[in-house]
């Protein structure tokens, strides 16, 4: 109802504009007589109703119309690895919790050394999880890659363990081990403060599974 009411504020200088230059025109059309007032006062209101019109147009612009939020395929749930210390576990569900309540994602996936650790949103139906070409560009580049509209790009079938009609994509690395998988519920729907704060979250997400991983490794030595 608010995106309805904020469609017609923008269009109100654009309908005002052209009603009054159409009653400006009829009216001078039906006068038999035509004054040098009149002339003038025609004058300044057709100037009034361009500059309504072109003021309906850049709002237009300047104000675009929000993407359309979609309710993602799958059954919601919430997937967290057994294996994991208790202590890992509630920072995972903190975070995941925020991650979702907080920003436009609907299902995020967090893999790591060749394990699915978490699962949080709309799940899809479990497959097993390949990495393909664009979550390994960013765990070796440690950088992360923002798919704005995931319907633009043939690489998003590599995603098939996430919801079909998933809007966007951030693959976000976890160190040079893992990856963290935000699918969206609109394109292009992501701000910079979104991303810089999911690398935050994925920063301390490596901090702990590398210590993790790290004392397992010594009591197996």
């Amino acid at each position: 109802m608010a995106t309805d009411s904020g469609v017609w504020l923008r269009r109100l200088p654009l309908i005002a504009g052209a009603i009054g230059g159409t009653l400006l025109m009829v009216n001078r059309a039906l006068t038999p007589e035509l004054l040098p007032t009149q002339s003038r006062s025609d004058a300044l209101g057709i100037l009034l109703s361009a500059l309504l019109i072109l003021s309906g147009l850049l709002w237009q612009r300047v104000q675009p119309v929000p993407p359309e939020i979609v309710v993602l395929d799958g059954e919601e749930g919430f997937d967290l690895d057994d294996q994991l210390p208790e202590e890992i576990r509630q920072e995972l569900a903190w975070a995941s919790k925020l991650l979702l309540t907080n920003t436009i994602t609907g299902s995020l996936l967090l893999w790591y050394d060749g394990q699915v650790l978490l699962r949080r949103g709309i799940l899809a139906p479990p497959v097993p999880v390949q990495p393909g070409p664009i979550v390994e560009r960013a765990i070796k580049t440690g950088k992360a890659v923002y798919l704005v509209d995931l319907k633009l790009y043939p690489g998003r079938i590599e995603f098939n363990y996430l919801p079909a009609n998933s809007q966007g994509l951030i693959c976000q690395p976890i160190g040079d081990r893992g990856v963290l998988l935000l699918a969206a519920r609109a394109p292009r729907s992501y701000t910079q403060q979104d991303e810089r704060w999911i690398a935050g979250i994925a920063a301390k997400f490596d901090q702990s599974l590398s210590r993790w991983r790290t004392a397992i490794a010594v009591e197996q030595a």
